[in-house]
This record gives C-alpha cells, sequence and structure tokens, in this order.
C-alpha cells in the first residue's frame, strides 16, 4: 500500500499480560493447546493466539502491509480483567501499564498506548489514570462498556473522568464488564453472530447514548471520548430516535448535536457502514480502526477504499482526526 500514512485508532496488545494470564487456571487465561500454539479463553470464547497478539516485530509488519504508521495500542479490556478484584489484578494492570509506555516510549512514533485500570477501585483507578499520563507516557485509558449501560453506572466513574479531565487524555469505552457485571450466557444458536456482531453492535449503541445524554463530553472538556465500532447501530437508528422524541416528547428533540462530542473508529466494520457514519457523525469525528490482531490486511483497505467518500474525507478518517487528537494530547 506504499508509504505508512494511516494511523489506526483501535488495536490491541497483550504482551506484558499473558505472562499473568499464563499463570491463572479460570477464564480468562492463556494455556496451550494440543499443537503447542498458545490459547486465548476470554469470557465467552477461546481463540489460538497469532503472533500479532504479542510479537511487535510482526504487527509492524502488518502495519506496513496496511500503509499505518501510528497504532493505537490498547490493554486487552474485553477479557474483565480490569473488573476484577484490586488485590487480585492491581499489579498484574500497573505492570502492563508500564510495560505499554516503554514499547510507545521506545517505538520512534509507531505506537501510542491507552492502559487498563483497576476499577474495581474507584480511588486506585483515577490515581493511576493520572500515574499513566504524567510524563505523557500513556495517552489515556479504555473503560468497559458494562459502565455505560445506563447514566447511573456510567456516573460512578465521576473520579476517572475528573482524573482524565485534569490531565487531558483519551478514554475509550469498549465493549466489556463493568466489576458487578458477570458475561452474559451463551446463546443457544448462533451464538458468534449473536454475541459478537449483533448484540454487540446493539451495546455499543447504549453506550453511545449514555455518554450523550448524560452530556459527559460538556461536563469533561479535557476528555476525548471515543466510542468504538462506529457507535454500534446508532448511526442506522438516528432517524427512529429522532422520530420517537418527535412524536412522545415533542418539547424535548432527541439531541442531535451531541453527535459531535465524541470520535468513534471502524473497526471490524465495512465500506457501507462507515459512509453511513460519516454522514451522520462528520468525517472529524471518524477514524480509522482494525481491531487487530483480529482482522486482516484486506479489510482494512477495502474499508477506506470502497467508502465512496471524497478524498478529503477520507484522508480526515485515515489520519486527519486522529493526527489532531494525538497532537492535543502528546
Amino acid at each position: 500500500m506504499g508509504t505508512p500514512t494511516a494511523i489506526d485508532m483501535h488495536a490491541h496488545y497483550y504482551g506484558g499480560l499473558v505472562d499473568d494470564l499464563a499463570r491463572r487456571t479460570a477464564r480468562p487465561f492463556v494455556a496451550p493447546d494440543p499443537a503447542g500454539r498458545p490459547v486465548l479463553h476470554a469470557m465467552t470464547a477461546s481463540t489460538v493466539m497469532s503472533p500479532g497478539y504479542t510479537d511487535l516485530a510482526a504487527r509492524l509488519a502488518w502495519m506496513d502491509a496496511c500503509a499505518i504508521r501510528t497504532q493505537l495500542l490498547t490493554f486487552p479490556g474485553a477479557l474483565g480483567v480490569d473488573a476484577m478484584p484490586v488485590a487480585e489484578v492491581g499489579d498484574a494492570i500497573r505492570a502492563y501499564n508500564d510495560h505499554l509506555g516503554d514499547v510507545c516510549a521506545a517505538s520512534g512514533g509507531r505506537f501510542v498506548g491507552l492502559a487498563g485500570l483497576p476499577l474495581a477501585d474507584m480511588a486506585q483507578a483515577a490515581a493511576e489514570m493520572r500515574r499513566v499520563r504524567w510524563g505523557g507516557r500513556l495517552v489515556g485509558a479504555i473503560l468497559p462498556g458494562g459502565f455505560f449501560s445506563e447514566t447511573a453506572r456510567a456516573e460512578r466513574l465521576a473520579p476517572v473522568f475528573e482524573a482524565a479531565d485534569a490531565e487531558g487524555a483519551l478514554l475509550m469505552i469498549h465493549p466489556g464488564v463493568a466489576p458487578d457485571e458477570t458475561p452474559p450466557p451463551p446463546y443457544p444458536d448462533n451464538g458468534v453472530y449473536r454475541a459478537s456482531a449483533l448484540n454487540l453492535q446493539a451495546s455499543v449503541a447504549q453506550m453511545a447514548l449514555t455518554l450523550m445524554m448524560a452530556d459527559l463530553p460538556a461536563r469533561y472538556p479535557g476528555v476525548t471520548f471515543q466510542v468504538v465500532n462506529l457507535g454500534g447501530t446508532l448511526p442506522f437508528v438516528l432517524e427512529r430516535l429522532e422520530a420517537v422524541a418527535a412524536s412522545r416528547n415533542p418539547d424535548d428533540p432527541f439531541p442531535v448535536g451531541r453527535l459531535r462530542g465524541f470520535v468513534t473508529d471502524c473497526a471490524s466494520l465495512g465500506p457501507r457502514a462507515l459512509r453511513l457514519a460519516v454522514e451522520v457523525f462528520g468525517a472529524d469525528r471518524v477514524m480509522l480502526g482494525t481491531d487487530y490482531p483480529i482482522f486482516t490486511v484486506d479489510q482494512v483497505r477495502d474499508t477506506l477504499d470502497r467508502a465512496g467518500l471524497s478524498p478529503e474525507d477520507r484522508a480526515m478518517v485515515a489520519a486527519g482526526t486522529a493526527a489532531s487528537i494525538l497532537r492535543r494530547l502528546a
């Protein structure tokens, strides 16, 4: 794809945490399969880990093949480790954050990072939020979407929001459980599609709705809020949300303007979804995301090349939106 120019704002990195996961015997944990390959046993599924999960050289080769010059690496929040008791995981989370900071500092600008936080104790989570931002080693943190299923739950994160606001940070809202949640039971059929696509995208829209209705971006202007996966199903159902507001409470229209209060990424979605999201949010609120190491080179290329965006909008999604955020956080 030529000289790397794009910025990938949704990717995960497991190095620095795998050793701790290998010592566990309950999900989430890592153990070898009969062929000796490492298998990640997450909350509800098991996956053979490709080299990209931990091997930085393999990751850089993949980035070069996709013309990605910079990648945002995150603590693997979907595993639920950040929701476990702090006595059990606090040291591992802090050690991961230190390791990720070292990786980013040594990368020559190829990597920036989001920390994990020990969210079972909000005081410790807020302290870790401040610690990782001191010196600019990491640009922010990843938060589990379970906190954003309703406004009251999101308000529990106020100490973290205040710390992020004071330090200036990016907070990525990503599917994952909150400390008082348990993983959902498996679906009786077609579980991989129901859980990993349909239900996941609907849950991301719920997260975005909470962010909007609680007006968190206006309340914490020093925070850049990122809702993953193009805001879930939100762009598709926006007109229905407006219609519901108009028919049931015409004096209180749906706050469409608050869509501009956060940014989103196109991780694991395709060109039609990207085109709609750019129309709804604006290209300056949408970023490239890959969900690496899960998805392939061709999906990254096709999403941008087949979305039918103007050259200006394509440039914003590929790098412009992300570059402006990273400059502000540097």
